[in-house]
């Protein structure tokens, strides 16, 4: 999944020039956004600056160095994920794209990114036969969500829509900011691109609980996920217990492997 928006991004900055050939790029990220833009950019020969935090997990952090990636970490308060880290990544990372001209992607503000799930919309409707009832996934910076679901409306009004944000600072559902440590998601704050509508009902996932559920899909499904998509699945069963659910449930996982 991100690295369909990874792609959309840096494609469509390559192309009307505000990346310019060989071009650095910066961005800010705790998730798998890091990663799979240090893929893309490792392909292109786009040097890539990545602004993330001790907060997240050491296999990200490794992993975006890995493929080439130079990364700035900055400092939580013992490992918390919080509004302020957010926005003290997001204030570097602008820092540092104004001190050496390169491109910003700024997830939080790109409308690029939605074509990617614009696509992705139509191959799960495609792939599901249309036999969707509610449709469950866990945001960040809402690009997700917000893209897939206005495709889906368009197929099927009747379909439901969960946002998944972390028990801790469920601030989508009027709930006050808080610390968690869901990496990727819950940015402790209304992220730009959400408005209301896009979600019909919101389910708050606790850390602990995404960490068992991402434990129980490795020993019994074989899935080596993280704690996003542990909180995916728990808030797509949770669902499915207490709705009265058609043909199927559609869960969105971003599943590292």
């Amino acid at each position: 999944m991100k690295d369909r928006m990874a792609l959309a991004m840096i494609t469509a900055a390559g192309n009307d020039r505000r990346l310019k050939p060989g071009g650095a790029v910066v961005e800010y990220t705790g998730g798998s956004t890091g990663v799979f833009l240090a893929l893309i950019c490792s392909v292109k020969k786009y040097p890539l600056h990545l602004v993330t935090s001790d907060a997240f997990s050491k296999e990200k952090l490794d992993h975006m160095r890995l493929l080439g990636a130079n990364l700035t970490i900055i400092p939580s308060d013992n490992g918390k994920q919080t509004e302020k880290l957010t926005k003290d990544m997001i204030r570097e990372a602008k820092s540092i794209a104004a001190k050496t001209g390169a491109y910003i992607t700024a997830q939080m503000d790109n409308t690029d990114q939605l074509s990617a799930y614009t696509k992705l919309a139509d191959e799960i409707y495609e792939q599901a036969e249309g036999r969707i009832d509610v449709f469950v996934q866990s945001v960040g910076s809402g690009a997700a969500l917000r893209g897939i679901s206005e495709r889906l409306r368009q197929h099927d009004k009747r379909i439901r829509f969960v946002a998944v944000e972390p028990a801790e600072s469920a601030v989508l559902s009027g709930g006050p900011s808080g610390s968690h440590n869901i990496d990727g998601i819950g940015a402790g704050y209304v992220v730009p691109l959400w408005y209301e509508g896009i979600a019909d009902e919101f389910q708050g996932v606790s850390t602990a609980d995404a960490r068992a559920m991402a434990f129980r899909l490795s020993r019994e499904e074989g899935l080596f996920c993280g704690l996003s998509t542990g909180a995916n699945v728990t808030a797509a069963l949770c669902v499915a217990e207490i709705s009265s659910l058609g043909p199927l449930l559609w869960r969105s996982c971003a599943i590292q492997a």
